[in-house]
C-alpha cells in the first residue's frame, strides 16, 4: 500500500511541474482566474473566509468527480491558500489538486468523455481540449467556470498500473479576506 501511494505521490509530484505550465497558459484566456501578472483585476474579488474558499473548492472538486461518472481512489491532500500579493494583501486563492487514481484504461477514457459532456453542462467552458506537450502526449483539458470563479486543467495518465490516473488541478479566482490578518499562518 504504502508503494501505490509513493508510486502515486512521484506521479502527482512530475504532474505538479507540467501544471505549473498549464497555470501559466491557463492564466492567458480570457477569464482571469487566479493570480496573473496583472497588477488590477478584471472582477471584483468575492469577499470570503479561507476556510470557506477551501470548502468551495473540495465542492468544485467533488462536482468534478461525480461528472467523470468512474470510480476509483481519491488523493487526499486538500486544497491550499496562496496570497494573490500583485493586487492586495488581503486577496488569495485555492488551489486543489488531486487524482482519482487506481482506474483501467478504459475507465480513464470513459472519465475524459463523461467530463467532456458533462463540463458544459455544469458551467464550465473547455478552453482546450488536446494532448499535453509532453513526451507521452497525454490527453488533457482546460476548463473555466466564470460563475464559479474556478479554472480546472485535468491530464489522463493511462498505461502505468497503479499511476492509470485522471490528474485534476482546481484553481480559484482571487477572493478577499476579512482582513490581511486574517491570511497569517494560511498555506
Amino acid at each position: 500500500m504504502a508503494d501505490t501511494r509513493s508510486t502515486v505521490a512521484r506521479r502527482v509530484v512530475s504532474g505538479m511541474r507540467v501544471l505549473a505550465l498549464a497555470a501559466a497558459i491557463a492564466s492567458l484566456s480570457a477569464l482571469t482566474v487566479g493570480c496573473s501578472n496583472m497588477k488590477e483585476l478584471d472582477y471584483t474579488p468575492v469577499r470570503m473566509d479561507p476556510d470557506q474558499a477551501r470548502t468551495k473548492a473540495k465542492n468544485v472538486a467533488s462536482r468534478l468527480f461525480e461528472m467523470t461518472g468512474v470510480k476509483g481512489k481519491v488523493t487526499e491532500p486538500g486544497p491550499s491558500i496562496s496570497r494573490c500579493d500583485d493586487y492586495g494583501d488581503d486577496l488569495f486563492s485555492t488551489s486543489h489538486p488531486w487524482s482519482l487514481y487506481g482506474l483501467s484504461n478504459d475507465q480513464v477514457d470513459t472519465g475524459m468523455q463523461n467530463l467532456r459532456k458533462e463540463l458544459g453542462k455544469n458551467g464550465w467552458k473547455i478552453t482546450k481540449d488536446g494532448r499535453a506537450p509532453s513526451k507521452d502526449q497525454d490527453p488533457e483539458i482546460y476548463a473555466e467556470n466564470p460563475r464559479d470563479q474556478f479554472a480546472l486543467h485535468v491530464t489522463a495518465y493511462k498505461n502505468g498500473g497503479d499511476q492509470t490516473m485522471l490528474h485534476f488541478k482546481v484553481v480559484s479566482a482571487c477572493f478577499r479576506a476579512e482582513s490581511a490578518a486574517a491570511l497569517e499562518g494560511e498555506y
